[in-house]
């Protein structure tokens, strides 16, 4: 399973539909759609600023990640996007693989 931080964004008519039906039912709305990709919600905070909402939620993989991404976006009533997140440990794994790169111009 994957962590995923979703930075969303309503747009007027997501925020009519937020407004008709209250941040909890939206939030509720979020964790049935996350859960029933085999998922869970286990952050989701509205913001005042340049997103509306910032949830992080676990997915299986990257691929269901994305085709949420892209539901959530072809809706027209959000925009989001998805940071994937690493744990301290994944880091640590990263730093130990060998990376054969060549700087531009070098």
């Amino acid at each position: 399973m994957g962590k995923f931080l979703i930075k969303a964004s309503y747009t007027a008519d997501g925020t009519k539909g937020l407004l008709k039906e209250g941040g909890s039912k939206r939030k509720k709305a979020v964790e049935k759609m996350v859960a029933g990709h085999g998922g869970k919600v286990e952050a989701f905070y509205y913001a005042f600023g340049e997103y509306d909402v910032f949830a992080i939620i676990e997915l299986p993989d990257t691929v269901t990640a994305a085709a949420l991404a892209l539901a959530i976006n072809a809706s027209g009533m959000v925009t989001n996007t998805m940071t994937v997140l690493m744990t301290p440990a994944d880091v640590d794994k990263a730093t130990k693989k060998t990376v054969n790169y060549r700087a531009p111009g070098r």
